[in-house]
């Protein structure tokens, strides 16, 4: 079943690259004129060639709580175009123009304008004012910074980009706002200077009202929560454990006075960092891979560093040294074990010698399920079977087979059993007594009618759960009124230059597997859960050799939208027809790109003799029937309206009738309504493996959104 193809939002143009710099810096002009009157200034100064600490008129210009007691009101204003020393141009200027201006690019001059200069603002007072309020404490670090001036934008930059993150797409919005956030946090506790708490401010007041000042224009629905997916949560933990690495070794050179004390150098453990080091030298592949070996050693080394941190703060209290750097690490630790601690689902994937052993065996029942295949053919769901992640019921004659999965203590079939049709009776039968014998709920999901009918000789029950929508390629010709969105979005493909390929994924070169990763990744990105699985694949499931894949691609080369396309085999080893799964398009790229990969594909495997193709079905979504459905179908509807808001089932069921399908009713079998429970709970976590007990209240406050 494919994962999306609702009709695509309208998109918000993204910004062409002007013909020529001049075209290029008139789109910027705040960015390009305080660039300017920052040089100009220090050139009028001397201070590109001098510090203007050894100016007579420092104290003038530079911004601090001293100024501020000084009644020089106006120096957040001077101080904010000038630089502390020559050298320190370079990274004011260069990070004022790329986060400015790359802010200016997409929220517009006069928005732009108003974050940088508030930010900039708010946060060298809220600085004076932190200090302020320490002033009497005796906290050394306050005390130190309380006669300190500072100078530069770079507050007002760092302002700017961190509201602009909520403009980017998936994932790099992510990874933006945890970059920022680890170099505000770390540079604040190891070196704690008066700039470092400006921009620990800075960052702060504007990472939570980033989507407020963006507004939805800008974030084209890009403006929901979303939930991480494990390749995000995995690089985060990899990450933060390297950058602990390389800041204590940092440490063991320099040395700094950060909140916490006097931090490295000399009072820095050289064993204890050399241990960290090679321990996390040896895990971070691991981490990276989720291998759940790396996932625990982890956590032990995190542990073993805030139990030291807290042993050597305790010993401070008699006058033990070393303190600060111990209590540094230690904020640093515990915010990485943090997060190992929240992400721990995605720290599953076995070690390489049971992942190879798991292999062997899923290998061989998928081979298994490919030849029954070839010999006896299948229905539109059961190339499925086939998926990693399932597991194989094969029958005492080994002819038939049923491919589910377990959850919650309930055996969820998908499909009709693989094998002679004439067998299919048996094959059910013999599944529910395996259940049966194992203490597990049986159940059939997404079946036909003819496999419904054979369970109801058992004594089981069904409910129609979806419509396989399906399309049939003899004689089809995109004419006539009903065509009329099918026939514009082949016409416009080619007026814009959008072409179709049809490819094995796998055969690809690198870079064309990459872009489908981001489109991937930048779908799954925009969803207020996690992504689905159960009936719905993926990237990693479009690798098959055996699957076709359609690419929607411009005249750059650029790839605009893909689709997936599993084979249906007949009686013998042809592919009789084609099921899509996967669906996915660029938010701002070619806007009816599903319509037009849709329609294209159709074209194609008729050219090559298939007869028919399947949109399959989407869960819990099916074509309006005038009957009063039963209580239990009256369940199930209430269950696809409450995911509605988030994945979109219902919205997917109508798109598909742009294309005049067919339908072919599926059916949920089971034993008897005491199951129901179960089986609800069972196709959650089916369809949500690594869904959370957040994410299923969303599902249930979602109804009403």
């Amino acid at each position: 079943m494919p994962e999306t193809a609702n009709a695509p939002p309208a998109r918000t143009p993204a910004p062409r690259p002007a013909g020529t710099a001049a075209r290029f810096l008139r789109r910027i002009p705040f960015t390009t004129a305080v660039v300017l009157l920052i040089l100009v200034v220090g050139v009028a100064t001397g201070s590109l060639w001098t510090p203007i600490s050894d100016r007579t008129w420092f104290s003038s210009a530079a911004y601090g709580l001293p100024s501020l007691f000084e009644n020089a009101w106006w120096t957040p204003v001077t101080g904010s175009l000038l630089a502390m020393s020559p050298v320190f141009y370079v990274p004011v200027l260069a990070s004022f123009a790329l986060f400015v201006g790359y802010t200016e690019w997409r929220l517009g001059s006069g928005r732009t304008a108003l974050i940088c200069v508030v930010g900039q603002l708010v946060a060298v007072f809220a600085s004076a004012g932190t200090l302020l309020a320490l002033r009497f404490n005796s906290w050394l670090w306050a005390e130190s910074l309380e006669g300190e001036r500072d100078a530069g934008f770079s507050a007002g930059a760092l302002a700017c980009i961190t509201v602009a993150t909520a403009a980017m797409r998936p994932p790099w919005r992510l990874r933006i706002r945890a970059g920022l956030c680890v170099y505000v946090i770390v540079s604040f506790l190891f070196v704690g200077s008066l700039a470092d708490l400006e921009h620990l401010w800075a960052v702060a007041l504007a990472l939570p009202l980033g989507r407020r000042l963006v507004g939805t224009p800008a974030t084209a629905g890009a403006d929901r929560r979303r939930s991480l997916s494990r390749r995000e949560w995995r690089l985060l933990g990899a990450t933060g454990m390297a950058l602990i690495g390389a800041a204590e070794v940092v440490l063991l050179a320099y040395s700094a006075h950060g909140p916490l004390g006097g931090v490295g150098g000399a009072k820095a453990s050289v064993g204890g960092v050399v241990v960290d080091v090679l321990v996390i030298g040896l895990i971070l592949d691991g981490l990276r891979k989720g291998r759940r070996w790396a996932w625990w050693c982890g956590v032990a080394l995190g542990v073993l560093n805030v139990c030291a941190a807290l042993a050597i703060s305790v010993a401070a209290l008699s006058g033990a040294e070393g303190t600060a750097i111990a209590s540094a690490a230690g904020v640093l630790w515990l915010a990485e074990l943090a997060l190992l601690g929240t992400g721990r689902h995605a720290f599953r994937a076995p070690s390489r010698r049971r992942l190879g052993k798991r292999m062997r065996a899923e290998k061989t029942d998928r081979e298994v399920v490919r030849d029954l295949l070839a010999r006896h053919g299948g229905g539109s769901l059961s190339w499925m079977a086939t998926w990693p992640g399932k597991s194989h019921f094969h029958t005492d004659d080994g002819d038939s087979v049923v491919a589910y999965e377990r959850h919650t203590g309930v055996a969820l079939a998908l499909g009709d059993p693989i094998g002679p049709p004439d067998r299919r009776g048996a094959a059910v039968s013999a599944f529910a007594a395996m259940c049966e014998h194992t203490g597990t709920v049986p159940c059939f999901f997404s079946v036909t009618a003819k496999t419904a009918a054979l369970a109801a000789a058992l004594g089981w029950q069904h409910v129609r759960v979806a419509d396989d929508t399906v399309i049939d390629l003899d004689g089809l010709e995109f004419r006539g009124k009903k065509w009329q969105d099918v026939r514009s979005a082949l016409n416009r493909a080619t007026k814009e230059g959008i072409s179709y390929r049809e490819v094995a994924l796998a055969e690809e070169p690198w870079a064309i597997k990459a872009k489908a990763r981001a489109i991937s990744q930048e779908w799954v990105g925009d969803k207020g859960l996690p992504e689905m699985g159960f009936t719905l694949g993926g990237i990693d499931e479009a690798l098959d050799p055996a699957v076709r894949v359609g690419l929607a691609v411009d005249g750059d080369g650029s790839v605009h939208g893909i689709t997936s396309w599993l084979p249906v085999f007949a009686v013998g080893g042809t592919v009789r027809g084609w099921t899509l799964d996967v669906t996915r398009r660029r938010n701002d790229g070619f806007r009816p790109v599903s319509e037009f990969l849709i329609a294209s594909a159709c074209l194609s495997f008729q050219a090559q003799g298939a007869e028919f193709v399947s949109l399959s079905g989407a869960p819990l979504a099916r074509a309006d029937t005038a009957e009063q459905p039963p209580a239990v179908e009256r369940l199930l509807d209430s269950l696809g309206a409450v995911m509605e808001p988030h994945y979109g089932f219902r919205s997917l069921h109508a798109f598909k009738s742009k294309f005049s399908p067919r339908y072919e009713p599926l059916f949920l079998a089971y034993r008897d309504d005491g199951d129901l429970p179960r089986i609800g709970i069972a196709l959650t976590k089916a369809y949500l493996p690594e869904a959370g007990m957040r994410d299923l209240m969303k599902l249930a406050g979602g109804r009403g959104s």
